[in-house]
This record gives structure tokens, C-alpha cells and sequence, in this order.
């Protein structure tokens, strides 16, 4: 089984009918919950929004360590990073649109510059946010957050990893960028699974000589598996590599990745100027350039619809992946 034994999958990985199924900002409630639970300088703001981000666990097991902010995503940057230079470490959390997309400023000035440990979980990231339309579809935060000094970018594959990702952040000296869906997507990892900031973990590997790496984050890890399980059955053999910390990045990986491939394709729910994909290429060019192709949003807005629809709509469903590797691999 060309799965990564190691890691520690589900045995129903590649079946898409019986998988279980639950959205990652799932695991940032339960996560945020467990952390506050161990750390009692943990606090927790919101904008109004308080269950549709999980942290009414929080809210209700802690409710003097909870503050609601209201809409007023701007003012919450500035709150958490005042709590956070007198020694609590604040979790922030909207919709990703409005935190970081209407708060950059505030992030970049009050909680980046003074490199204060503020966590700010950006939820309903994506064009899976579905119905809600293009206003509501953040596919620009990973590059807004990403430039910023000090700031760690998250993007956990799965509900178990959003958990462990959220109480992982906690230890990380510094402020970080957490990167929650909205949507039920494929829970294919375990409690079991390694999870460490920083260090990408190879889900999938055909072994022997390998024809190409697929490197991606967030739920479409799920789509990459399953189209390299397709893809070796036409005989490519493949490498899948979650990349959940897109900063900082686990260079080695990425870099043996190119090595042992000679060609990567590049997955993730975001524009693909300026996000995961965007970050790869940066450390390839720089110490092992190969042929890459990037699957994800091509300069376009958002638009309304189911989520699924849109995955494939956008050009990120497991067919689309799979013409990835094929056109990369007529350049290596």
C-alpha cells in the first residue's frame, strides 16, 4: 500500500463513501477547548460570530477568559495584542474575509510588529464556503498573511489536525495564522497521526523512481491522495506530501520532494499567486528548480454554489490534479 504507514491514516482513506466526514473548524473549537483547559493564559475573542467558529466551546466552559467583540474585527487585533503584552495568549477568530481580510493592518502593526503570541483563526476559508458567494470566499489570506514578519501560516488537512494545529500553536513564541474550513471534508487522519510545526508529512509514496511530488495543504490533501492512488494505477508513480505549515516551511522536504521526483504539482483551496504553491516555488527556485504546475484559483473571484461544485467548478477536483501531473510531466 503505497500509503505512508507512518503516518498512521485511516484504513478507509482512498473511500470516499464511507470516510467520516467533518468540517476542520471542528477541530479548532475542540482544540481551542483542550488548550484552554491546560493553559489558563489562554483567552478568546470573537466578532460575532461565535459558534459559527467553534469557540463557543470555549465561551461556555470559560466564559470570564472569553470576550465577544462584536463586528469590530479591527478593534479585536488590537485587544488580543494588548492582552497578549500582558502575558495572556489570545485566540481570535471570524471568518477569514473579515479577520485577516478587514484587520491586516491592525495584525500586521499591533500584533506583528510587537511579535506578540496572538492566534488568529481565520474560518470558512475557500470557495467551499459555498452559497455565501465571492464576498464570502476568502482565497487571498494565505498571501496576506504570509509576507508579514513573525507570522506563522497554518492550514491543517483534516479535523484531527486542525485540533492538534490549534493546541500546537500555543507553544509557538510568536503570533500565528490559522486557516479553518467551513465546509464537512474527508477526516483521514487519526489522533495518531504526527503532527509538529514546521515538518510536512509524506501521506503517499509509491516508492521506487519516482515521476512527480504533489505537494498541497488543507482539505484537498484528500483530493491529492486519492488522485495519486489513480494515477499510479496508469503507472506514474507519485509522492504526496501535506504541507500544512506553509511558513515556516519544512525546506528539506519540499527540496528532496524535487529531487526525487523532477517535477511537483502544487494543491491548495487559495489563489495560486501568492499562496502555498507560490512559497514552493520560491525554495525551489532558490536550491533545486524543476517543472511545476499549481492547482488552485486562477485569478478569479468567487461565486456561489455547492461546495463540491465549486472545487471541481475551480479546477481543483482529483481530475484536475490528475492533468496537473500529466502536463508537468510532458516538461520534465
Amino acid at each position: 500500500m503505497p500509503i505512508n504507514p507512518k503516518v498512521k491514516l485511516v484504513p478507509n482513506a482512498l473511500d470516499i463513501k464511507s470516510i467520516e466526514q467533518a468540517p476542520t473548524r471542528k477541530g479548532y473549537g475542540e482544540g481551542l477547548l483542550a488548550a484552554g483547559e491546560a493553559n489558563e493564559k489562554i483567552v478568546a475573542l470573537c466578532a460575532d460570530l461565535t459558534e459559527s467558529t467553534q469557540m463557543h466551546l470555549f465561551a461556555k466552559k470559560f466564559p470570564q477568559r472569553f470576550i465577544e467583540m462584536g463586528v469590530a474585527e479591527q478593534n479585536m487585533a488590537t485587544v488580543a495584542a494588548g492582552l497578549a503584552n500582558y502575558g495572556k495568549i489570545p485566540f481570535m477568530s471570524s471568518y477569514a474575509m473579515f479577520s485577516p481580510g478587514r484587520n491586516w493592518e491592525q495584525i500586521r502593526t499591533t500584533i506583528c510588529y510587537n511579535d506578540v503570541p496572538v492566534k488568529i483563526a481565520g474560518s470558512h476559508a475557500g470557495v467551499s464556503v459555498g452559497p455565501d458567494g465571492a464576498t464570502h470566499q476568502a482565497i487571498e489570506d494565505i498571501a496576506l498573511m504570509r509576507p508579514i514578519p513573525n507570522m506563522a501560516v497554518i492550514n491543517p488537512c483534516d479535523a484531527h489536525e486542525a485540533k492538534k494545529a490549534t493546541m500546537a500553536a500555543v507553544s509557538v513564541n510568536g503570533p500565528v495564522y490559522l486557516r479553518f474550513a467551513r465546509e464537512k471534508t474527508p477526516v483521514f487522519t487519526t489522533p495518531d497521526t504526527p503532527f509538529e510545526v514546521g515538518r510536512a508529512e509524506t501521506f503517499f509514496d509509491s516508492g521506487g523512481k519516482l515521476d512527480v511530488s504533489i505537494i498541497a495543504c488543507g482539505p484537498l490533501v484528500h483530493n491529492a491522495i486519492l488522485a495519486a492512488a489513480e494515477l499510479e494505477k496508469e503507472g506514474i508513480r507519485v509522492r504526496v506530501i501535506n504541507n500544512h505549515t506553509i511558513k515556516p516551511m519544512d525546506e528539506k522536504t519540499i527540496i528532496q520532494a524535487a529531487r526525487d521526483a523532477g517535477a511537483v504539482v502544487t494543491v491548495e483551496e487559495h489563489q495560486v499567486a501568492g499562496g502555498m504553491g507560490s512559497a514552493v516555488a520560491e525554495v525551489l527556485a532558490k536550491n533545486y528548480p524543476v517543472p511545476m504546475e499549481f492547482v488552485g484559483v486562477q485569478n478569479r473571484f468567487g461565486e456561489s454554489g455547492e461546495p463540491n461544485e465549486l472545487i471541481e467548478h475551480f479546477g481543483m477536483g482529483v481530475l484536475h490534479i490528475k492533468e496537473a501531473v500529466k502536463k508537468v510531466l510532458k516538461r520534465k
